[in-house]
């Protein structure tokens, strides 16, 4: 839990250390029939959005996590066009997806209408108006129902979740009978990605979500990325049913982002999609060398 105390909050960065950082002001406080909704304005960060306790996404460093939770399977299927997003209330992730010309519908389904309408009102620099794009269509709803009525597939499927040792509504969405179920609503040749914590603060809990994720999927790639407002390296899982983002070169990336119509992005890039796939996943060493 973070905990607003005078002008600091504290954040929790594991179930033992915390990370400290300045309040300049508090926007919004409250609680949805869900979860305690913070927004506030950090001194090093700009506007945040808080959920339970835990930072989710920060004006200036969501980009890191919001480009590398989106594109590197966004840009390793041949043809997105319909995409799938659960989570996701403050808009940034689906504001990523329709950056490509490709897409002709994104779905947005979150089980908190009250995030979204906050995330409306406060966090204009995050979501930058996609919620008003013609090809979006948000739903209120949770995920796993929502897939469980639907017979539509999709060619990307993106799970931007709350961690999954944060707040209840989202741990059922990290196990092997939920991805499973995405599995049967993709494409024949359909990519999912989700978020997936932190491996090093909570390997047991990382390594339960990567290997429900190797049960359905035949291709499985894993990266990671330092989010300084988490102040530790998020998590991130692509289950694929046909290709492998890791055999993409840099060039290649590039040009499928150039094609795609792809542009105002602040961190990935075809480097930085080689780099993803190929930097060490932070494990604790607890004991030996």
């Amino acid at each position: 839990m973070s905990e607003l105390m005078g002008l600091d909050i504290f954040q929790s960065t594991s179930r033992y250390t915390y990370m400290v950082t300045r309040v300049e002001e508090l926007l919004y406080k409250g609680r949805s029939r869900y979860q305690d909704i913070v927004v506030a304005r950090l001194t090093d960060f700009g506007l945040a959005l808080i959920l339970d306790g835990l930072i989710q996404s920060t004006e200036y460093d969501e980009y890191f996590y919001h480009e590398s939770l989106v594109h590197p399977a966004m840009v390793t299927h041949p043809n997105p066009r319909s995409v799938l997003i659960i989570g996701g209330g403050e808009g940034a992730t689906l504001r990523e997806v329709l950056r490509y010309r490709t897409v002709e519908s994104a779905v947005m389904v979150d089980i908190d209408e009250k995030v979204i309408k906050i995330a409306k009102k406060f966090l204009k620099p995050m979501h930058q108006g996609s919620f008003d794009d013609p090809r979006a269509r948000v739903t209120i709803m949770d995920g796993r129902l929502f897939l469980e009525k639907s017979s539509d597939t999709y060619d990307v499927i993106v799970l931007d979740l709350t961690d999954p040792y944060g707040p209840e509504i989202s741990k059922r969405l990290y196990t092997e009978d939920f991805y499973r179920l995405v599995h049967q609503h993709l494409s024949d040749d359909g990519i999912m990605v989700t978020q997936a914590g932190n491996s090093y603060f909570y390997g047991d809990v990382y390594d339960w979500v990567l290997q429900n994720v190797k049960k359905v999927f035949g291709i499985v790639a894993e990266y990671n990325v330092w989010v300084p407002s988490f102040s530790y390296t998020c998590n991130f899982i692509i289950g694929s049913r046909r290709y492998d983002p890791r055999v993409l070169s840099a060039e290649e990336v590039d040009k499928r982002l150039r094609e795609r119509g792809v542009s105002g992005l602040r961190f990935y890039s075809g480097r930085a999609h080689v780099a993803l796939m190929n930097t060490p996943i932070f494990r604790k060493v607890l004991k030996g060398f």
